[in-house]
């Protein structure tokens, strides 16, 4: 879509999208100029932050290869953006041809896309959904035919969650989302947060103020808590890198230096 279909869908393109945004640093085509100055300026600040969104995207997939090789074969990714190169249902259906994978974004311009990308694929579905409105989600879902919630499900929600303001309750959404899946059933969030951070990183992640999405940065403790009373898989809520990484991490590197936590925790069978 350029600049002039946009105008035509009614996209506001006086401000900047954050969906757009991250599709940018991971080298997208969907995205208007508005996203790429603020890219531009963000870049200048944190010249890494394009390694950091890479970090945030390889750290999902090898979640969702953990949840594959536990017999999960459904999907539920919250905040999905646009699904470039190596999304979600690219990882799963690559292992699991009948993987089913029901994506949510709150942008309509990312759910335009997507559904533009995906439509010759009967296992994926788009909704245009608001993490703060976790009921119509789930309804959602459940009306696509494609994710059954009696049966275990993956619940992404990678990169997403700091977009919810306290004032939202996002502990109170998440639950909302566990109370709806089955044991067996997996949640992986990615957070991004103040916890070790530089100030240059952190002046950086408050440009998102100049999105439709803010950034609200979390400690540790507090991105643990979105994962309630399920099981935090090893090696618990870490830097995004050092989560299940495939190669042993360089100390050099710094994973500290990504600005965020990742981790999975699993529903085990109550009294189990």
């Amino acid at each position: 879509m350029d600049e002039q279909e946009g105008r035509a869908a009614g996209i506001d393109l006086s401000r900047p999208s954050a969906a757009r945004v991250y599709d940018y640093f991971l080298g997208g085509a969907h995205n208007f100029e508005v996203d790429r100055q603020l890219a531009a300026q963000i870049a200048a600040m944190t010249p890494n932050l394009a390694a950091t969104m890479r970090a945030g995207r390889e750290f999902l997939r090898r979640a969702v290869r953990t949840l594959l090789d536990a017999g999960v074969d459904q999907f539920l990714d919250i905040g999905s953006g646009i699904p470039t190169v190596g999304n979600v249902h690219e990882v799963a259906q690559s292992a699991d041809p009948s993987a089913r994978i029901v994506y949510v974004d709150i942008d309509p311009v990312a759910v335009s896309h997507s559904r533009d990308l995906l439509a010759d694929n009967e296992s994926t579905g788009v909704l245009h959904g608001d993490l703060r409105e976790p009921d119509r989600i789930l309804a959602g879902a459940r009306h696509s035919g494609l994710i059954d919630f009696t049966r275990p499900v993956g619940v992404l929600l990678a990169g997403v969650v700091h977009f919810v303001g306290d004032a939202d309750r996002p502990a109170d959404l998440l639950a909302t989302l566990r109370a709806a899946a089955a044991p067996g059933s997996f949640l992986v969030v990615s957070h991004s947060t103040f916890e070790d951070q530089p100030p240059e990183m952190l002046d950086a992640q408050r440009l998102s103020a100049r999105t439709d999405t803010e950034i609200t940065l979390r400690s540790r403790a507090e991105i643990t808590g979105f994962f309630g009373d399920w099981t935090i898989l090893e090696p618990g809520v870490v830097h995004m890198p050092l989560w299940r990484p495939d190669l042993p991490p360089d100390p050099d590197e710094r994973p500290e230096r990504f600005g965020a936590f990742g981790g999975v925790a699993r529903y085990d069978q109550p009294g189990g």
